[in-house]
C-alpha cells in the first residue's frame, strides 16, 4: 500500500467514537476508553469547564 493520498481513503472504515453510556453523546473514544464530552472512563466526576459554558 502507498503512503500517499490513496491511503487516506481507507481511514474512515474504523469507528473512533461511539455513544457514551453516561452522557449519551457520540464522544466515547473506543481506543482510549474515555469520553471526550463528559470524561467517563477517566474521571468519576463530570467533565466541566467554565470556558465551555453557554451564557
Amino acid at each position: 500500500m502507498t503512503k500517499g493520498t490513496a491511503a487516506h481513503g481507507k481511514m474512515g472504515s474504523k469507528k473512533t467514537h461511539v455513544p457514551c453510556r453516561r452522557c449519551g453523546k457520540r464522544a466515547y473514544n473506543i481506543r482510549t476508553s474515555c469520553c471526550a464530552s463528559c470524561g467517563y472512563g477517566k474521571t468519576t466526576t463530570m467533565r466541566t469547564y467554565n470556558w465551555a459554558k453557554s451564557h
